[in-house]
């Protein structure tokens, strides 16, 4: 980081301190809880990561140095559930992230699906557009499918999830429509489900790691082992070319 852009000494210093107020009411609200899901002792705990995080962050930019704890993250941990007991009815909230990266193949899905819902001859009003093909494709096919084929519509998958909400009773019909997802408690989230390629990496780390530990015990036996597959496989290739010649 440049010069320019480094925070000061004193902003440093100032982050410090608001890690020690931050760390004092989270003990006073520790020490006064009323039972384990306190929701005093939960705010407490996401101000005093808040500001371990930006501490954390200064005493890098300016010093190059960390500190010696790390605070678990909060973004995707959920607060004490305060909902009711025995709900009578509940909300599934799901998100699911794509990317176009095969804009032709889905122009060419949904061409084929105006075309099938328009075989007796009249004109298809498709508009031949990204935006016109994905709401020709989510139109006809249900979320699920499109996740289990979305390869074949030239999208690829990014993070998803799924929360479960809890409920006293059940809302009007068309009473949430026109803004679905405003408003969501998350203290009445009874649980969720995360997918995210973020998970894949660190297990791939993981296996990478593993691999590159069993290839240093091997040394240069997996090296003699792969030359040989090699040649098994060139003669197995080779003979059927010369019993045709």
């Amino acid at each position: 980081m440049s010069d320019a852009v480094q925070p000061t000494a004193a902003e440093v210093r100032a982050a410090a301190e608001a890690v020690k107020t931050a760390l004092d009411r989270h003990l006073a609200a520790v020490e006064r809880r009323s039972g384990e899901d306190d929701p005093a002792v939960y705010e407490a705990f996401n101000q005093l990561a808040a500001a371990a995080e930006v501490y954390d962050e200064l005493l890098y930019d300016r010093y190059d140095e960390v500190t010696p704890f790390e605070i678990p993250g909060t973004d995707d941990a959920l607060p004490p559930y305060t909902g009711p007991e025995e709900p009578n009815a509940v909300s599934v909230l799901i998100r699911r992230d794509y990317v176009v990266v095969e804009p032709q193949r889905l122009l060419a899905h949904a061409e084929r699906i105006e075309a099938a819902d328009y075989d007796d001859g009249s004109d298809a009003d498709g508009s031949g557009t990204v935006h016109g093909a994905l709401g020709i494709l989510f139109g006809e096919f249900e979320p699920d499918e499109i996740g289990s084929r979305h390869k074949e519509f030239g999208l690829e998958e990014g993070d998803s999830t799924l929360w479960v909400t809890a409920s006293d009773e059940q809302p009007e019909p068309g009473e949430w429509l026109e803004a679905p997802f405003e408003g969501v408690d998350p203290q009445r989230v009874v649980c969720r489900f995360d997918v995210s390629t973020v998970f894949d990496e660190d297990l791939d780390d993981v296996d990478e790691a593993e691999d590159g530990d069993e290839e240093a015990d091997d040394g240069d036996d997996g090296d003699d082992l792969e030359d040989e597959l090699d040649r098994d496989l060139d003669e197995d290739e080779l003979e059927p070319l010369d019993a045709d010649r």
